[in-house]
């Protein structure tokens, strides 16, 4: 089904066969939107099911004054900063810092299949605040126009810019220290 079908869907009242058309069409992108926020295939399978089931409650109410996919990515984009906000607690308590405990992640993740580049390019992108990881992420890996991020995170367009500047800068310095002076983010 194509989103204008899952609307009609949607606006006819067809939740089951809209629900499965989302979950047919944006899971694997969702998955992979989730796991770069969160560094864990684990932790993404539960935020997944959380999200869908989140998606499902919120299907009546689905007005379509955004497309589908910005609707999908809020919600999916919000839950990812949750679990992190929640996992910082969890860590804190532990008295260990986010950063460590997903730089760790990153390492023994059997199911990461990036190479050594990738895992350092993560772990910059771990050290991030919540709010610069989300505008890196969605502008550098799902290649979305400011407009769109805009609607998802409620965000003027000129705070996301400056927010990819300065996370793009933070990057290239952690990426140097690492000695990863090897990569740099495009610039905007």
């Amino acid at each position: 089904m194509t989103d204008n079908e899952i609307l009609t869907s949607i606006r006819n009242g067809s939740y089951q066969e809209a629900f499965r058309s989302i979950v047919d069409n944006y899971s694997e992108r969702l998955y992979h939107h989730v796991r770069k926020f969160l560094c864990s295939h684990e932790e993404t399978d539960d935020l997944l099911q959380d999200i869908f089931i989140k998606v499902w409650h919120s299907l009546p109410s689905f007005r379509g004054e955004s497309q589908l996919f910005t609707w999908l990515y809020r919600i999916a984009t919000n839950e990812a900063l949750n679990h992190l906000r929640k996992m910082k607690i969890r860590s804190a308590l532990r008295f260990e810092s986010l950063e460590a405990v997903q730089a760790e992640m990153i390492d023994s993740d059997p199911w990461f299949d990036g190479d050594e580049v990738e895992k350092l390019l993560s772990k910059a992108i771990a050290s991030l605040p919540e709010k610069q990881r989300a505008v890196f992420l969605l502008r550098y890996y799902d290649d979305m126009e400011y407009g769109q991020i805009s609607q998802i995170l409620g965000t003027s367009e000129g705070a996301l810019k400056a927010s990819y500047h300065i996370a793009r800068k933070k990057i290239e310095q952690f990426l140097s220290e690492k000695d990863g002076s090897f990569f740099k983010p495009p610039a905007e």
